[in-house]
């Protein structure tokens, strides 16, 4: 028999072969005891961390008719035909290749079929995100009303992009990354198994270098075993990973940590004269200096973390810096991360950013090492745009206790006053545009500002910390099926945003991510919303009006004001909610 990967030799059989998914295989036995399997599973979950697996260990148990505290026993004719892909009433289906409506409603008919050799019919689809429109809405309809004995389990690495029918349908079980720990103590295990020689610190690096995959981590491990003659060395997983040595990692730490520039410069040539990756090198520094963030607030849980890998270096580097210094340093590395994608030449991004990190001040924070990039760094614009919100609120303070003595019968109205002025910073300011917003307010709905409202946490966790503190004090106040109105409680973050394009983009890019559609965004002031949205109602009244008068006889009677005003009125309620809308009679 040829040669089988690893992973494929050692893929778990039973659910306490599962590694790090103890919920998720709790359940499932559980459910197999007391008979109370449902018709259609979700599993999801990163790559590598056992769905797929689960999937047939779960059909093997339901089928298994000596089934012992919710395993499958492996030995029954049922079981070894299942193990070895030749039952024909368990099929698994690949979603990317078959993701058409055909290929579903073939499904569906077969599915009607009773089990010809077991006793339920388990269809297991994998990466189901795959399936095109028209495919759901077929899976729909037999996921609405399943025949007797048949089971789907449908597998995923997006669920975000399955649509809301199929998740409310489903039993959904979210898998976990696996901790480096539980990667390390697994492969130990293989190993041991086969008598295999390894270097604990090789392993170490494989398990970190997986990134919560166990098969990602078996994989690994068999190209060091490849390479290395059937032994695990430390040199070879070094070289197969691409990570970087750690007492090179720790002396280019050490000397930027330590200002010293020209040192740092010697190491970092070191390190890609050995032919070592740029972007791995980024990523070695990221979680080398996220793991001293953290030993400086929990050393256990990054000695859990590391493996009680801990060097005297690391624990000497993690008082050298403050945690204000990592975090714009680890900002810093983020940036030039992306930033190296798009060229062909990273060591000179390298050498730049040693630059910067080695020659930081105490007083100037860690600028991005980026090609180009502009004077102000976004750690200053950030600073500046707290501090301007500092003082509004003292401006605002002080005009509430100056305005104190104030009769208490004064309406809402009279307090808006003092804080307009203290927000209007400027005597001229960028009106809002019309021309986008208006386009917007025309095809708006109460549902589709709702729907824009439940994401926009969501959207708001997407962005940078600069892009944040610039959008902290935003929200969606209409929107259409492709655009969005925000608006700003201060008029100078109106302003920056208005003139800040990268931030559009994204905000437009991340909204695409999270909707599937193109959505344009437009900005307004609270104080300005009102009027812009009155002018709208107005205006879109009176096109209406001029529409209907073209087509009716110019001697005809005009109807009276109530059918207009009611006309407003129901527009008004239809894109911004009758809790939204007041009115008030002259």
């Amino acid at each position: 028999m040829s040669y089988q990967a690893l992973y494929r030799v050692w893929r778990p059989q039973r659910f306490d072969d599962m590694v790090g998914q103890d919920v998720v295989t709790r359940t499932l036995k559980n459910a197999l005891m007391t008979k109370q399997t449902s018709h259609a599973y979700l599993f999801t979950g990163p790559r590598g961390t056992g769905k797929t697996s689960a999937a047939k260990i779960f059909a093997k148990a339901v089928n298994c008719h000596f089934l012992k505290d919710g395993e499958p026993c492996n030995e029954c004719v049922t079981c070894k035909a299942i193990t070895a892909g030749t039952l024909n009433d368990v099929i698994e289906i690949d979603a990317a290749s078959n993701n058409g409506v055909e290929e579903i409603r073939d499904i569906r008919d077969k599915a009607k079929y009773a089990p010809t050799e077991a006793d339920y019919k388990v269809y297991i689809i994998d990466e189901v995100h795959m399936l095109s429109t028209g495919a759901f809405n077929a899976l729909l309809k037999t996921l609405e009303e399943p025949p007797a004995n048949v089971i789907f389990i449908l597998a995923t690495t997006e669920p975000q992009k399955i649509p809301l029918t199929i998740i409310s349908r489903t039993q959904r079980f979210d898998f976990k990354r696996i901790t480096p720990a539980q990667s390390y103590d697994r492969m130990v295990f293989i190993l041991d198994s086969k008598g295999i020689k390894y270097d604990p610190k090789a392993l170490s690096i494989i398990a970190k270098a997986a990134e919560g995959g166990m098969r990602d981590a078996l994989s690994i491990l068999d190209q060091v075993i490849s390479f290395g003659d059937e032994e695990v060395t430390l040199d070879n997983a070094l070289l197969v990973t691409g990570s970087v040595n750690q007492t090179l990692l720790d002396q280019y730490l050490t000397q930027v940590f330590n200002r010293e520039t020209s040192k740092a410069l010697e190491t970092l040539h070191q390190i890609l004269d050995e032919g070592k990756d740029g972007q791995r090198l980024i990523e070695d520094l990221i979680t080398v200096q996220r793991n001293i963030l953290l030993y400086q607030e929990d050393p256990e849980l990054v000695r859990d973390q590391s493996l009680n890998d801990l060097s005297d270096q690391f624990v000497e580097e993690a008082k050298m810096v403050t945690g204000v210094e990592l975090y714009q340093m680890i900002d810093t590395l983020n940036d030039i991360q992306q930033q190296m994608r798009f060229t062909t030449h990273p060591d000179v991004y390298l050498e730049v950013l040693t630059i910067k990190l080695s020659q930081r001040s105490d007083s100037q924070p860690v600028q991005a090492a980026g090609v180009g990039n502009a004077p102000d760094s976004e750690a200053e614009e950030v600073d500046h745009l707290r501090l301007e919100i500092d003082q509004l609120k003292k401006e605002i303070q002080k005009l509430k206790q100056n305005g104190g003595g104030q009769p208490a019968g004064k309406t809402t109205s009279s307090k808006a006053k003092p804080q307009k002025r203290a927000t209007s910073g400027k005597q001229t300011k960028t009106p809002a545009n019309l021309t986008k917003i208006y386009p917007i307010l025309e095809n708006a709905t109460k549902n589709n500002l709702q729907e824009m409202q439940e994401l926009w946490r969501d959207l708001m966790d997407m962005l940078s910390v600069t892009q944040r503190a610039l959008m902290h004090v935003s929200k969606p106040v209409a929107a259409s099926q492709d655009g969005v109105v925000v608006a700003f409680s201060y008029d100078f973050l109106f302003e920056k945003a208005v003139d800040n394009e990268a931030l559009r983009s994204e905000l437009q890019e991340n909204l695409a991510k999270l909707t599937g559609s193109d959505f344009k965004v437009v900005y307004v002031t609270v104080e300005e919303w009102p009027t812009v949205r009155s002018g709208f109602l107005n205006t879109h009244h009176f096109e209406k009006n001029e529409r209907e008068k073209e087509s009716t006889d110019e001697t005809e009677e005009p109807k009276p004001n109530e059918e207009t005003d009611n006309s407003v009125v129901d527009k008004a309620v239809e894109l911004f909610g009758s809790e939204n809308v007041k009115i008030e009679k002259n």
